[in-house]
């Protein structure tokens, strides 16, 4: 008995609070579940005061259930300390929830085995799509691709081959860094990469040494070094321990990712050589860091900030049934 003294008659349903409401059932769905942009507020703020008076509950496990689809999507990254991986997640969190969605996000820490553990946890939570930021090969993320389920690659390609992408264009982006180097007339070149490399920093290296080699530099003059180690702030301390080694600094230095640059900086200073005076290093990201801490960064700038409403685009075609497609956003060198 309610406190009117009747007996209830049930559950109360949309139709019931649409029709004291005087507006469709699909606009009372949209309120009850956040989407209030397309009504009034007059309208939201009544829809809103009729379903507290009639006890309204919508069942959101239910209609998961029943229909196999939620408004979650999943998002999986790694290594979240990093700046670049941050803004990524921010854009895409802003775009899901702009469209009615809710974001989980996952650290898989750059493991397979994590990868999979997340994939199975929220496959179980029927979530609607998946965005896999940084990919690596695995088991489970193979058997998601294999049944058609909807999933977006960010920043690294399917390992497997294949799906929606979106990214930028590694390869010219390490040509460009070559471009930049030369046009100032620096010979003395080097580059220094993770040996647990991602096809990201592959991309981004080979196409560096590949535009050298086209300018007429030799590929045994251009100076590599790579470090073992997840952390790109250690790897870029590392490799670049194992660069100069025994050698002088390079003139010209490319950093397949401005955190790899800093781990260069600090070798650099520790061992008193000025950058960028004394040699000009590029990087990649461009992450909002650089203009507080590292001035002396020039580095390829990725529109991290435009990733969140193309990867939603991408995961709305997919639920259409549309073919997976591939966008290469444009990437532009900031130069300092």
């Amino acid at each position: 008995m309610d406190k009117r003294g009747s007996l209830r008659q049930g559950p109360v349903s949309l139709a019931t609070v649409a029709a004291q409401a005087g507006v469709s059932v699909a606009t009372v769905s949209r309120i009850v579940n956040g989407e209030t942009r397309r009504a009034s507020a007059a309208t939201v703020e009544r829809v809103q005061t009729i379903v507290t008076a009639l006890g309204y509950r919508p069942n959101h496990v239910g209609r998961t259930l029943r229909r196999r689809e939620s408004r979650i999507v999943a998002m999986l990254s790694p290594n979240l300390d990093n700046p670049a991986m941050a803004a990524i997640a921010a854009s895409v969190e802003t775009a899901l929830r702009s469209a009615g969605y809710v974001m989980i996000l996952c650290d898989t820490h750059d493991r397979a085995d994590l990868q999979d553990e997340y994939l199975h946890a929220m496959r179980s939570q029927v979530v609607q799509g998946y965005i896999v930021v940084n990919a690596v090969r695995s088991e489970a993320l193979a058997a998601l691709v294999a049944r058609g389920d909807p999933v977006v690659f960010v920043g690294r390609r399917n390992p497997a081959g294949g799906g929606s992408y979106i990214g930028i264009d590694n390869r010219r982006a390490g040509a460009d860094a070559a471009d930049f180097l030369w046009d100032l007339g620096i010979r003395d070149l080097a580059a220094v990469y993770p040996t647990q490399g991602s096809s990201a920093t592959r991309d981004r290296v080979g196409g560096f040494v590949d535009r050298l080699v086209e300018l007429g530099l030799p590929y045994d003059a251009i100076r590599l070094a790579e470090a073992p180690g997840l952390s790109h702030l250690e790897v870029g301390y590392r490799a670049s321990q194992g660069l100069v080694q025994g050698q002088s600094w390079p003139k010209g230095l490319f950093c397949p990712s401005d955190l790899m640059a800093y781990g260069t900086y600090r070798l650099a200073s520790e061992t008193g050589v000025r950058i960028p005076q004394d040699t000009r290093v590029v990087g990649v990201d461009d992450n909002a860091l650089n203009s507080w801490i590292a001035p002396w960064l020039t580095s390829v700038r990725i529109p991290y900030g435009e990733f969140g409403a193309k990867v939603v685009r991408n995961l709305q075609a997919l639920w259409m049934g549309e073919t997976p497609s591939e966008l290469l956003l444009p990437h532009e060198l900031i130069v300092r």
